[in-house]
């Protein structure tokens, strides 16, 4: 609309100054006539001629309606120069008011971009902010995992009585022993196993070999006891408490209690006083279940996965190898910390620099 207006300013003016010319023009032509019809009048008072001063007074009728005709032609060329300027200032008042618009737009414009701008910017900090929070925690990640030990063990404890019901503890230990075997990092989680187990037995092992992970199979009651054997053979049986206090002896280098035993899901529950983490199940688990979950749990371990996502997918073959006991094993970690947080066994290094 600007143009619009500059054009139509433009236009006015040029037609003001084009009739400004020809109105300068017919004034001229006006002071020509009207020293015509004075010198006419003159020269008819002065002479004595009756035919000259007819010819003059003539000459000064005539010459007196043409300045009348050129004073007409004066005032019509004023009047469309009054109507020319009226439009003219009409038009750079429309100028003047789309500029103004124009201008307002183009400061509002500006200061909306600059809050884009200054958004965008407080984005962008608050991405390199996040990013570098994230780069932090990752780095830290990466630290405590190189802090793992590059190896561990795994100390398997069976006790099966000869006056309880016989289970099949050695496929279990046999499947646990291949799932490692067949691991990623085989030789990183080293299996020690121990049999017909009684008291004395279990901190024998605990303080000759300093294992990471503790793994009880066998029997379980539901007064939160695990069952050891005695010098017989026969069911000794151990209570929670006592396994508390034997973790919290033996504890230095036990990251993880695994019973798999019936109704150890309070034991799990109070080991983790002492220990990072620790696994029962909260009713009775059969055989089968306990052999399937354990070996993928280690399975797991053993390709570097993290404590939650070995669980999960122990889980995950109990429901898919059709056995319904999924929710019998429970997951249980020390304040402070997730089952996503604790790693057992220490990724590759070429993990470790993807993660960075």
């Amino acid at each position: 609309m600007i143009n619009i207006y500059i054009q139509r300013v433009r236009q006015h003016s040029d037609k003001i100054a084009s009739l400004t010319k020809e109105k300068s023009s017919l004034f001229s032509k006006s002071a020509s006539l009207q020293k015509a019809i004075n010198a006419a009048a003159d020269a008819a008072s002065r002479t004595r001629s009756d035919s000259t001063r007819r010819s003059k007074v003539s000459e000064f009728e005539r010459k007196s309606k043409d300045l009348a005709s050129v004073n007409t032609k004066i005032a019509q060329v004023e009047t469309k120069i009054a109507a020319e300027q009226k439009k003219l200032n009409g038009a750079r008042e429309s100028l003047t008011k789309e500029e103004q618009k124009l201008s307002k737009k183009q400061r509002q414009d500006a200061e909306r971009l600059a809050r884009q701008t200054s958004h965008d910017l407080s984005n962008i900090s608050s991405k390199l902010l996040e990013h570098d929070v994230l780069h932090e925690a990752t780095m830290t990640e990466i630290e405590r995992i190189k802090a793992l030990p590059e190896n561990i063990t795994v100390l398997f404890l069976a006790a099966n009585p000869l006056d309880q019901q016989q289970l099949r503890l050695d496929e279990e230990v046999r499947s646990v022993t291949d799932t490692i075997r067949k691991s990623k990092h085989r030789d990183a989680v080293k299996l020690e196993s121990r049999w017909a187990i009684r008291p004395p037995d279990v901190l024998q092992a605990l303080n000759e070999l300093r294992p990471a992970i503790v793994h009880f199979s066998g029997h379980g009651s539901d007064q939160d006891e695990i069952v050891f054997q005695d010098d017989q053979g026969q069911a000794k049986f151990v209570s929670k408490e006592a396994i508390v206090q034997m973790m919290l002896a033996c504890s230095g280098t036990i990251r993880l209690v695994f019973f798999n035993t019936c109704y150890s899901r309070n034991q799990a529950e109070s080991v983790v006083q002492h220990v990072e983490a620790a696994i029962g199940m909260n009713t009775s688990i059969g055989d089968d279940a306990a052999r399937v979950f354990a070996s993928q749990f280690y399975s797991a371990i053993g390709f570097g996965l993290s404590l939650k996502q070995a669980f999960e997918q122990a889980k995950a073959l109990l429901m898919m190898e059709g056995i319904d006991e999924e929710d019998t094993p429970e997951l249980f970690v020390a304040d402070g910390l997730t089952p996503d947080q604790i790693t057992l066994v220490r990724p590759p290094d070429e993990i470790l620099a993807n993660r960075a």
